[in-house]
This record gives structure tokens, C-alpha cells and sequence, in this order.
């Protein structure tokens, strides 16, 4: 505040908010030379008019600064009770306000544009709005019984609308319009809002309003008459100006805590895909398998029909000419289209590898948010508990190859939508927004959104179990909620989901037999990536590969998870959690299940589900995951607890306790290994002679899922021939059962096995005709051998195949198939 305006507050001895003035109207001008003059002759008779009403009063101009006559014509006036409080320099409304409201002294503090677009005499709704104590009555153009007099232009209007479409969203939840300028304040608490604001421009109102709803002070939205006014301030940069300041706003409001949070799950994912992450187009992750080939032909060939305005759920890029049902494959189109940018300028490696290594961190960083959203608001327990839900074994052993079970951080949101569904507040609106999540799942993984509903499904029939007084308020809007979520869902996932179980290369399920759940020892064993313990040997023993270590929790975390259990087993929280793990590790032993180190099988509880639609492909184990966040959450509960007690005994047993059962799943970094170089063959374009128009490049084998180096191959030449085989799911046979790869052939069959077992079968006329067959039916230009075991075995048969030699050429043997046609 200048010299001067701090002198005209204080020069009838009075003090800001001492009570002698009813009601201090304050009016924000910068050069409003022209239309103050009007508006103060208004605003004063109005309020010498009603005296009876609002008792003594004054009028505080704040004048931002002005180059013309505005100063001059407040300090004109002969009426003591209108004050001028002077800035030097033009620093913005809310830098202007600040002052005004600072330099006020009433009981009541009104703000009102110098334009008067809402007339004084709507003063009065705002009265009766506030009574006797309320904290403040905002004007609203956006509340039932507002009348709009002159429009502003419909550009502008669009403008403010998706303005406070967003406000609501990130800052003042409730609010329709905060930035009509007529608002009335209790003084003391708009002088401590006005105070504690830092915006100088237009993103004060929505400032001073989120004070106020953090405060817990009530705030009335009261429908005014509004009027657009010639000459207004707001430009079109404005808004752009108002979105940077409600950015900043957020920022301000995230602690630090939090942003530490972030940060140590951002490291903890880099340090575990450090062999990758730093060079991922030259480095390997071998516990993948062929996964990372295969994850990387996604990208691209997402990117690629993204480029070229294709059809993003379908290619014939692989399996050629058959071609692959995108969408019946996990394609994760919710990522790899976001990811087209990235994958264009730098490649599908570099994009898989950031999307891994982000989602991972973004996951974590999600549970955080909801365990201190929903669980304890204690940010060190909250840590703990994220780091178990999103770096847990099993999902460490999912990092290696399976993004759609690494990048879950809509899972938090969704559960935490649905929580907000059960308490009826805003369920409409929350079911809608539960549907668009829902939504974009689906494009993320549908195999996670299942088991994350599958233990969702656990978790409420054990906490409604535990508190039947709440089941019974919160199931109607629940359902309704529901079903709000299904309306909205359903209409954007249907083509695509239509696509994927009744288009071209759809298959009805994909059989892993009875014996796909975990072990009861995998429950309590080590993972392989165990720093500490790691038992490569048990853990490959206990699990199909090293993708699918689903459990291995390790027994110290399955007692101190029980001894939570039992001490807090007071809370229903605790009881819901604990049964959701119990539920889920029963569930993940399949249908059948074995006693370790005996023959003796007994019916598994999955057996319920194992011959459902959609659970008939769910491999079984997988259920397990569901046990990380519901362990993380008690792990949460427990921490927060001794945090909270004074006596040392327990405090520093029960922090040993947890660390004794962390510390064995502390994750090593994922194995890493230098990448096969690519032929020069394929990379500079020596295979174009070859391979003509319609045709396809033919491996030497077919690239099935136990090799497919050669999708490799094919983003490494950006996607310009065609194979056939390939690693994806498709179908098979009359009851399109789902397999892995393409639908054998006998050629393809014979050169997997010349390639794996180093016997070359006699090739006959009959077995030449079979092969000319094959050759046909994937109008192939060319076979392509590159070194590999056996090659020399492969050579031989190909040749005898094709009929004449091969020829050695960019680091591959080649036939050409077009001669001797």
C-alpha cells in the first residue's frame, strides 16, 4: 500500500474493521476515467438510499495504477466516505483488490466491477444471501434465476464457460462462476483471504474463493442481473493470463511432501529400468523374452496408422496377409496414440521405454495420492504403502515385458470415483466421470480393469459386511452412479470392443489349462529380482516365467500383513482390506489346487469364475497382484499408527517389523543385455528389390512368439515390408480358440523345428509342392536367413525348398522367389 492510501485509511481514527462501518464497497480501476464517474453517482445514492439497511459506509476506489483521470476524479469528490487508495504502477486487479480490501474498514466488504455490469441494487439479494453470519454471497451469471441483460460477445462467452468448467475442476468445486465480478465478504475473513492471496491478476477471485473453501467458510452463489458493458478490460489474452494463474495456483498448493513423493517413485522406476532406460534402442531386457520385440512393434505400428489416417485397430503389418486384431491384443491405444509424437521423432523403442519407466513412477504416484486421499493423510506411511502397490514383486516382474500391468494409474482414480459415487453428493456428475475413466481403461488394458473391479467387489462386500449401516446408505447411489458410468462408457467402447470380439482375427478366448494359478508357496517365497534374496532357481519353479512372478510377497510381509491385521482389527478398513487379500491370494490359486510336495489336488476357488466370459482368459495368478495396494494400505495403516504413539518400545519394534518385511522386496535393477544388431540388409533398404507390392518378407523361421526378432526387423526399416507369423493373439480352428501366433503351417512348422532341433527332415516333391503352397499363400518375395544356431541346417533345407542357391548380401542369405517364375 503507498503513503497515501495507508493516510486515507486511518484519517478519521478509525481502524480496518473496528466496526463503525457497515459495509465497505471496494472498486478495482485501471484508466476508467470514463465510466467511474457514472458508477460512483450510482453506487452512493444507492447507499445513502438504504443507510436504514447498511448503515455507515464508504466507497474504496483502488486504482491500479492509471495513466488518465481517474485518480483525479475520485480525489475530486466531496464526500469523505469515498476513498482513493493510489498504486504506482499498474500491477493487475487482484494486485488492486488486495489493496482495497486491505485499506477497508467495513463489517461487510461488497466488490464491484467500476463498470457496474451487475447493477448495485442486486446488493440486496446478496444481503438477504449472507444473513446474519454467513462469510460471503457471490454474484453468478451461471445459477438458475440469472438474468443476462447484453451478452458478451459468443467467442468470449465459450471462453468463460470451459474457464469455470475448469476452476470447478482443479480449484473451487461447486462454484459455477467465479469471476462475476459483484461479491460480498464478511470484512474480518475477505481482509484475511485478501491478505493471504498472491495473484495480481484476474485468478484472485478464484484465490480468495478456494481460502475461503479450505477455511470451511461458507460461500452462497446468488443469480443476479448482469449486463456486458462497452470497454471492458478483459481481452482475449486474459484468459490465457487467468490459466497460467490458476497453473501457478495448483502448484502453490502442492506441499512439499508430496512432490518428494513424485520425485522418489520417478527414481525408484529409474534406477529399476536403468540397463534400459538410458539407451533402450541398443539394450534388451532378456527376462521379456519376445515381449519387448513385440511391445515396440505396437508402438509402432500404432504410430504408423495414426500417420496414414488407418484403421487403429487392425494390421496386416504382421501375420500377413491374415493380419492382427489390434484391439484383441492389448495394443494399449490409450498410450501408444498419445506416444504417436514421440514414436515418429525418436522410435518405438525410446517410446516404450519412457511410457514403462513414467507409467511406473505415475502408477505409484497415484496410490499415493489415493491412500492419503482415502486411507491416512500420514505423507511418510502413504509413501511406504504406494512404493509396496506399485513396486511390488509381482509388479516388478511385470516391468519386464507387460505395460498394461505397469501404467495403472487410472485403477486409483477409478476406485477413488467410485468411493465418491457411495457418499450421494454429486453422484451424476461423478458417475459420468466415472464412465470416461472407465473408458479410457479399456484403451489402457481390460485384463487390469477387470481384476481391479474383481477386487473392488471383494473390498465392498467385506466393508458392507463390516459396516451394514453404511452398505445400506450408500447402495442405492451406488448402483445409480453405476449406471451412470455404464450409459456413458458404453457408447464410446462399443465399436471398438465389437471390433475386437466380432471383427477380422477375432477369437473367442485364450485357454491357459488348470494349472495357471500360483502355487501356495509363490505366496510366501522370494522373487528372482529379490536384491537381498533373490532364488532365480525357486522362483523359475514356482512361476511360468520370469513375466508371471504374480506373488512371492515373501512370508516376513505375509506375518507383520497378519499381526496388522490382528491389532487393528477393530477398524472395518482393516477387515475389508485384509479379506480383499485373503479373497485375491485364494483366488490366484486357480481351479485346482496342488499341496506343495504332495499329489494331492483339491477344487480351487477360481474354478467359480474359471468358465465365465472374459475370466476364461484371465490368467489365474494374475489375481494375486490384486493383493499389493490392499497390503500397501495396512502397511499405510500401521505406520501412521506408531507414528502417533509416544512409546518407544513399539515405535521402534513395529518400524523394525515393516522393515524386516520390506527389505526382501526391494527390487534389483531388470536384467539388461546389448541388442542383436539388425542386418544392413533390412536397415538400408536392400531388401526393396526384393520385395514387391502386395508381397510380403518371409523370415527364415516365421517369427512366432518364442522368436520374434524379426518385429524388430521390421520397425528397424520403419514398417516397409510385411511378414508373415508373428507374436499376437488370433485364432484358431472352427471354434476360433485364441493361440499365441500364427495358425501353423507345415512349412513354418518344419523350419521352427530344423531351427531348434538341428534335423533337417528329407525333402521330397510332395513336401516342395507343400512349401510352393505356403509361399503362395503369403505372397512372399523373398525368404530371408539371418545367423543364427542351426543356420547352416536352415540354409540347406531352404535351398532344397526353393530350388536354387541363396545369395549372401547386407550381412543375410536371400532367396529370391521371383526367379524361375
Amino acid at each position: 500500500m503507498s503513503g497515501a492510501a495507508a493516510g486515507a485509511a486511518t484519517a478519521d481514527g478509525t481502524a480496518p474493521g473496528d466496526g463503525t462501518v457497515g459495509l465497505s464497497v471496494v472498486i478495482p480501476a485501471y484508466n476508467e476515467e470514463d465510466r467511474l464517474g457514472p458508477s460512483l453517482d450510482a453506487v452512493t445514492a444507492y447507499l445513502r438510499a438504504h443507510e436504514d439497511r447498511f448503515g455507515p459506509w464508504e466507497v474504496v476506489v483502488a486504482d491500479d495504477g492509471s495513466t488518465d483521470g481517474t485518480a483525479a476524479l475520485v480525489t475530486a469528490r466531496r464526500d469523505p466516505r469515498v476513498r482513493l487508495v493510489a498504486g504506482e504502477r499498474n500491477r493487475g486487479k487482484g494486485h488492486a483488490l488486495r489493496q482495497g480490501v486491505a485499506a477497508s474498514r467495513g463489517r461487510r466488504v461488497l466488490l464491484t466491477d467500476a463498470d457496474l455490469a451487475a447493477p448495485i441494487e442486486e446488493l440486496e439479494r446478496l444481503d438477504e444471501a449472507i444473513g446474519g453470519r454467513g462469510a460471503a454471497a457471490i454474484g453468478s451469471r451461471s445459477v438458475p434465476g440469472a438474468a443476462i441483460g447484453h451478452h458478451q460477445h459468443r467467442a468470449r462467452e465459450l471462453l468463460g464457460q470451459a474457464g469455470n468448467l475448469l476452476i470447478r475442476r482443479i480449484a473451487v468445486p461447486g462454484i459455477r462462476d467465479t469471476q462475476c465480478g459483484f461479491k460480498l465478504f464478511d470484512g474480518e475473513r475477505a481482509r484475511a483471504a485478501f491478505a493471504a492471496a498472491r495473484l495480481n491478476g484476474w485468478g484472485i477471485d478464484v484465490e480468495v474463493l478456494r481460502h475461503f473453501h479450505r477455511a470451511g467458510w461458507p460461500v452462497a452463489e446468488v443469480p443476479v442481473r448482469w449486463s456486458h458493458q462497452p470497454g471492458s478490460k478483459v481481452g482475449p489474452l486474459a484468459y490465457g493470463r487467468v490459466l497460467a494463474e490458476l497453473v501457478l495456483l495448483r502448484a502453490r498448493s502442492v506441499r512439499g511432501a508430496d512432490v518428494l513423493a513424485a520425485i522418489l517413485f520417478l527414481l525408484m522406476s529409474v534406477a529399476l529400468y536403468s540397463g534400459r532406460l538410458f539407451d533402450p534402442a541398443h539394450r534388451y531386457l532378456p527376462d521379456s523374452m519376445q515381449d519387448q520385440n513385440q511391445w515396440e512393434w505396437f508402438f509402432a505400428v500404432t504410430a504408423d496408422n495414426v500417420a496414414h489416417l488407418r484403421n487403429p485397430f487392425f494390421t496386416d503389418l504382421q501375420n500377413f496377409p491374415d493380419g492382427v486384431n489390434l484391439m484383441a491384443n492389448t495394443a494399449m491405444l490409450g498410450l501408444s496414440v498419445p506416444f504417436v509424437p514421440l514414436t515418429l521423432a525418436f522410435g518405438p523403442a525410446v517410446s516404450l521405454s519412457v511410457c514403462m519407466a513414467v507409467g511406473l513412477a505415475a502408477t505409484a504416484a497415484a496410490w499415493y495420492w489415493l491412500i492419503v486421499r482415502r486411507v491416512t493423510a500420514h505423507r511418510g506411511a502413504a509413501v511406504v504403502g504406494a512404493a509396496l502397490a506399485a513396486f511390488a514383486p509381482p509388479m516388478v516382474s511385470h516391468a519386464n515385458a507387460h505395460p498394461n500391468f505397469v501404467v495403472l494409474f487410472m485403477i486409483p482414480l477409478i476406485i477413488d470415483r467410485a468411493l465418491r459415487l457411495c457418499t450421494g453428493a454429486r453422484v451424476r456428475r461423478d458417475g459420468i466421470v466415472l464412465g470416461l475413466m472407465t473408458a479410457y481403461q479399456v484403451f489402457l488394458g481390460e485384463e487390469p480393469l477387470l481384476l481391479a473391479a474383481l477386487g473392488m467387489t471383494l473390498f465392498a462386500a467385506s466393508y458392507g459386511a463390516a459396516r451394514p449401516d453404511v452398505a445400506r446408505t450408500a447402495w442405492r447411489p451406488l448402483l445409480t452412479g453405476l449406471l451412470y458410468a455404464v450409459a456413458v462408457c458404453l457408447p464410446l467402447v462399443a465399436y471398438p470392443l465389437a471390433w475386437q470380439f466380432t471383427g477380422p482375427q477375432s477369437y473367442g478366448s485364450v485357454l491357459h489349462g488348470d494349472d495357471s494359478g500360483n502355487s501356495p508357496l509363490a505366496l510366501v517365497s522370494f522373487a528372482e529380482r529379490s536384491l537381498m534374496w533373490g532364488d532365480e532357481r525357486r522362483a523359475n519353479a514356482l512361476a511360468a516365467n520370469p513375466t508371471e512372478q504374480n506373488a512371492f510377497y515373501g512370508w516376513p510381509l505375509v506375518l507383520v500383513a497378519f499381526a496388522i491385521t490382528v491389532r487393528l482389527w477393530r477398524r472395518p478398513l482393516v477387515k475389508a482390506l485384509a479379506v480383499t487379500a485373503v479373497g485375491a491370494a485364494l483366488l490366484s490359486l486357480g481351479p485346482k489346487v496342488r499341496l506343495p510336495m504332495t499329489d494331492t489336488v483339491y477344487p480351487g476357488p477360481w474354478a467359480l469364475f474359471a468358465h465365465l466370459p472374459l475370466f476364461e482368459s484371465v490368467i489365474e495368478s494374475r489375481v494375486a497382484m490384486i493383493c499389493a495396494p490392499a497390503l500397501g494400505m495396512l502397511l499405510a495403516l500401521a505406520l501412521a499408527r506408531l507414528s502417533a504413539t509416544t512409546r518407544i518400545g513399539p515405535l521402534y519394534g513395529g518400524l523394525l517389523a515393516v522393515s524386516l518385511a520390506l527389505l526382501p522386496l526391494v527390487p534389483a535393477p531388470l536384467k539388461a543385455v546389448d541388442r542383436a544388431p539388425v542386418p544392413a540388409f533390412l536397415t538400408e533398404g536392400m531388401w526393396k528389390p526384393y520385395v514387391h507390392d502386395g508381397e510380403s518378407l518371409v523370415p527364415v523361421p516365421l517369427p512366432d512368439p518364442g522368436a520374434a526378432e524379426a518385429l524388430h526387423w521390421q520397425t528397424a526399416a520403419r514398417l516397409g515390408f510385411k511378414l508373415p507369423g508373428g507374436y499376437f493373439n488370433g485364432p484358431y480352428g472352427p471354434d476360433r480358440v485364441g493361440i499365441y501366433g500364427a495358425v501353423p503351417r507345415w512349412t513354418s512348422t518344419m523350419l521352427r523345428d530344423v531351427r531348434y532341433s538341428g534335423v533337417v527332415p528329407p525333402i521330397d516333391a510332395d513336401r516342395r509342392r507343400q512349401a510352393r503352397e505356403d509361399f503362395a499363400y503369403w505372397h512372399a518375395g523373398a525368404l530371408v536367413l539371418a545367423p543364427q544356431p542351426h543356420d547352416d541346417r536352415l540354409r540347406r533345407v531352404v535351398t532344397q525348398l526353393v530350388g536354387h542357391e541363396g545369395k549372401w548380401t547386407g550381412g543375410v542369405w536371400v532367396w529370391d522367389l521371383h526367379e524361375g517364375r
